[in-house]
């Protein structure tokens, strides 16, 4: 989950100016132990934590990490988070794919709460991938109408509660191939307007939102994957393709259909070092029917909550979204617990009026990276981002962004 904000942690304190990647070999690496923060607060303690981040050692082992944290964020204001991340493997196969767990509670100084509930399970040798979001928000959020060219200083404050419950269950066809079924889930509902509306913005709202917005039906996903670790890839290709076609008969308001297409890049660059050039490219579309509004393709309403660095939550909607980043991360310290990144990205949004309202929005930033659990290698992920018209803010995430 992405967690937008400035979150200041009692023990961290990452002198990120001016510092540039360190590039180590990895033989020169593997001398040394790598360290994530529990290390770190096992030595304060005087305890010893037993290093198993060898292959050799028991991969049955769960390994655990919990993290509390107060912060900032435009959205939310002053905010209070505590994450917790479970990884584990089924066997002791080099080449199983780690499986985690993963959930949060956040609550925010606009009485804004967000529960994520999270499971990424591989089986043995990798033969079934089991995939549960399951997301609960109550919020305000922001909303700028339809398409890429919405004034960013002409916006309306909204209220709602949310649910989403996405399963999926894949099998493998071929070596990191899968095709799987799932049943997604979304519902809205106490939806109102925050700020007073003129008469006919009210009733504009009220014919395109409304107060209660449901989407339910299956979803058909073909995947292929070859990258050991989800949380923080080192190399290799994903590609994932979801078809969701939303049935009035299984409780949808109406009928439409969707299409993803997410595809991912992993380089490591220089060629003998831990650092990683990576790029993203997704596609969100609308291919019939009419999505309720607050599911309609926008800015940072992916899956992860993820797109669109730079910009707040929510800053462009539109019926077809069109999205590319690409981010530099490097070592900071030779222990692997601090690191950086760079990124850029743009996003293309359609209007449902004409294709003239569609434009590219540019975004870019920085970012420090923090070690909470190096047999998972889950990251305290903290960036800085710049957009458009003077947006720009703090984005934080626990796990890589992509």
């Amino acid at each position: 989950m992405s967690f937008k904000g400035l979150f200041l942690f009692l023990f961290i304190a990452i002198p990120f100016v001016g510092i540039l990647a360190q590039v180590d070999t990895i033989a020169a690496i593997s001398e040394r132990k790598q360290r994530d923060m529990g290390d770190v607060l096992n030595s304060l303690s005087k305890k010893k934590r037993t290093d198993t981040t060898n292959h050799n050692s028991d991969e049955r082992k769960y390994h655990f990490s919990f993290v509390p944290a107060i912060g900032y964020t435009l959205q939310t204001g002053f905010a209070g988070v505590a994450s917790a991340n479970l990884a584990y493997k089924t066997d002791k196969n080099p080449e199983t794919k780690v499986s985690s767990l993963s959930t949060s509670f956040t609550y925010s100084q606009y009485k804004q709460s967000i529960i994520p509930v999270l499971m990424d399970i591989w089986t043995k040798n990798n033969k079934y991938n089991i995939v549960s979001d399951n997301r609960f928000i109550q919020y305000p959020s922001d909303i700028y109408g339809l398409g890429g060219r919405t004034d960013p200083t002409i916006g309306h404050t909204i209220n709602f509660s949310g649910l989403k419950l996405h399963e999926t269950v894949l099998r493998a066809v071929n070596k990191n191939l899968y095709l799987g079924l799932g049943i997604y889930f979304d519902k809205f509902w106490n939806i109102y307007a925050v700020d007073s509306l003129k008469k006919r913005t009210a009733l504009l709202f009220r014919n395109v939102v409304g107060t209660k917005e449901i989407a339910s039906g299956l979803a058909f996903r073909m995947l292929y994957d070859n990258r050991l670790n989800q949380l923080n890839p080192a190399k290799g290709f994903y590609a994932n393709i979801v078809y969701r076609p939303n049935f009035t008969l299984m409780g949808s308001q109406t009928n439409w259909q969707s299409l993803l297409l997410d595809i991912r890049k992993y380089v490591t660059f220089p060629k003998n070092s831990h650092n990683v050039l990576g790029f993203w490219s997704m596609n969100w579309l609308t291919t019939g029917g009419t999505p309720p509004y607050l599911l309609l393709p926008s800015t940072g309403w992916d899956d992860q909550y993820n797109t669109g660095r730079g910009y707040i939550q929510g800053r462009f909607r539109g019926d077809n979204m069109y999205y590319f980043e690409s981010e530099y991360r490097f070592r900071i310290s030779r222990d692997g617990l601090f690191g950086g990144v760079a990124f850029i990205n743009a996003e293309k949004f359609s209007g449902e009026i004409s294709k003239q309202f569609s434009s590219i929005a540019p975004g870019y930033g920085v970012g420090a990276r923090l070690k909470l659990n190096k047999f998972s290698g889950t990251n305290l992920c903290v960036d800085y981002g710049f957009g458009e018209n003077g947006s720009k803010g703090f984005f934080v995430n626990l796990g890589e962004v992509f």
